[in-house]
């Protein structure tokens, strides 16, 4: 199950980017002090306009109660009632805090029917108070409390002028009499503040009283333990995301580079291959393992190309410098009895050899030198110029060079050095292929500078086209061919983000060359 689930996760998994996971994980990190402030403040704000619901909902009814045993109180309409709820108005964030209410102002006696109504609705206040633990007053039309005795006047409240004028109102005043209980309770914003709703009472389509309620918010820290399970719930489901998000930055970062370390390490030590990137890798990992399997790959065709090259230049050293050798032992032992024709004669073959071993250390040297080109900056060259140069000193008797240069060339992004090495070695390898002339063509060709270069000579057989552009591959070594003059012009055109290719012909030979435009 567990790996039929593993299997599914990998078949559906995005491809993200390195920057994309790093940036979501801190962002969610980041983020979440502020959602769990953002958390209590809503929360908070949610009690609060419950409080202030309750309130709407107590001072409807009273109102209704008193309203109905109100002195003189006529009949009810017998029109519709039109419903209209009343959602709570009060917000933490925006509504003003009011200072705490102040003491009653004395005046004249209460409205003898508002007192009488206060006397009659008083069993109702006085359960609704048990219950609700609301303060609660009934006061006239004029905002008087209605009570025997000498009147208190509470007309001033912004709250009771609003009811007086028949709208219901809520205000957040500020409570005078209230003590911190819990450690934290700093944080809460509501817990020294008390909700006040005045509500008009009434009859016979006039205001003759006012209802006036208050109560502390319910509590912050109360409501936190009362809905724990919830909040735990979603504590849990906050852990569970960090573990997801630790999940993806594992498998799109840590656990493929480990890998990745680890394949390198058995890769120093001979052993092992690279692995397939993962499916759940970032994008730039993926990217990683692709680049480190093509270095991995170049190393290992760079090393196999080490391994014959030096194969190849042992063996092509070896040949001259026994010649050397044998010569000087032979002239050593036997020369005082040889002739001078026969001493002359060693002599010259040693001196032959000697030459070989100095083109082919020359033409190594011109190989290295091409080869570390690749990714060197390169300059401008005019191309006809340098080849019209290097044909006028290359021309022999018997030899002749012909050049077609179409007109308004751009220049090559190659140096003078380089294009004269490649023109003087397509020249040479055509002479020694026995060649009378080549024939060079120069143009410009879908954003590329073609240069095409054809003889008459014998030709390259079939079974030898594949292998020209190896070193030390000749069929003219009797000749005096090293087998490296092609090798230089691909690795010198390559080094230039050209290229070289042996193209079909029905004589000779012929090379079309691809040289970038500067």
């Amino acid at each position: 199950m567990i790996h039929a689930f593993k299997d599914w996760i990998k078949a559906r998994w995005p491809r993200l980017r390195l920057r994309t996971i790093v940036f979501a994980t801190l962002f969610v990190v980041a983020a979440l002090p502020g959602l769990a402030a953002m958390f209590l403040r809503v929360y908070e704000n949610t009690l609060v306009r419950q409080t202030e619901a309750e309130l709407v909902a107590q001072g409807a009814a009273l109102a209704a109660a008193a309203a109905v045993r109100w002195p003189d109180a006529g009949p009810e309409p017998s029109d519709p009632i039109a419903y209209r709820p009343e959602p709570p108005t009060i917000d933490l964030s925006s509504s003003d805090i009011l200072d705490e209410r102040p003491a009653s102002v004395p005046t004249d006696p209460a409205d003898a029917d508002a007192v009488a109504a206060a006397q009659a609705l008083a069993p109702v206040l006085a359960r609704t108070k048990q219950t609700t633990l609301s303060s609660i007053l009934l006061l006239d039309g004029y905002g008087t409390l209605a009570q025997p005795g000498p009147g208190k006047q509470l007309a001033g409240l912004p709250e009771v002028a609003a009811a007086r004028a028949g709208r219901p109102a809520t205000v957040l005043r500020r409570n005078g009499a209230y003590r911190a209980t819990y450690r934290f309770e700093w944080l809460s914003r509501a817990a020294a503040l008390r909700v006040h709703h005045a509500r008009p009472v009434v009859v016979n389509g006039e205001v003759v009283g006012v209802l006036l309620l208050s109560r502390s918010a319910r509590s912050l820290f109360k409501g936190l333990y009362a809905d724990r399970g919830k909040i735990i719930l979603g504590i849990f489901l906050v852990l569970l995301l960090l573990l997801l998000l630790t999940g993806v930055l594992s498998r799109g970062i840590v656990r493929p580079v480990e890998a990745l370390g680890r394949a390198t390490r058995d890769l120093a030590s001979g052993r092992g291959s690279l692995p397939d990137p993962p499916k759940t890798a970032a994008i730039e990992i993926q990217d990683l393992y692709r680049d480190f399997q093509r270095m991995a790959d170049a190393i290992e065709r760079r090393s196999r190309y080490l391994r014959d090259f030096t194969h190849a230049v042992s063996h092509e050293f070896k040949t001259p410098l026994s010649g050397i050798r044998g010569a000087l032992e032979i002239l050593a032992d036997h020369g005082e009895a040889m002739s001078k024709e026969d001493r002359r004669r060693f002599l010259a073959n040693a001196d032959a050899d000697a030459g070989r071993l100095a083109l082919l250390s020359t033409r190594l040297l011109e190989l290295a030198r091409a080869d570390l080109s690749q990714g060197i900056s390169i300059g401008r060259s005019d191309l006809c110029e340098i080849l019209k140069r290097v044909a006028d000193a290359q021309r022999y008797e018997r030899f002749d060079v012909l050049i077609d240069c179409a007109n308004d060339l751009p220049s090559v992004s190659m140096e003078e050095a380089s294009l004269d090495a490649i023109v003087t070695a397509l020249i040479e390898n055509s002479r020694q292929a026995g060649a009378s002339r080549i024939a060079f063509h120069i143009e410009a060709k879908g954003g590329l500078i073609r240069l095409s270069a054809k003889d008459d000579g014998i030709g390259i057989p079939a079974a030898d086209r594949n292998r020209v552009f190896e070193p030390f591959f000749t069929t003219k070594r009797a000749s005096g061919g090293s087998g490296l003059g092609l090798p230089i012009v691909k690795s010198l055109v390559e080094a230039a983000g050209g290229g070289l290719r042996l193209e079909d012909s029905e004589a000779g030979a012929q090379f079309s060359l691809d040289l970038p435009i500067a």
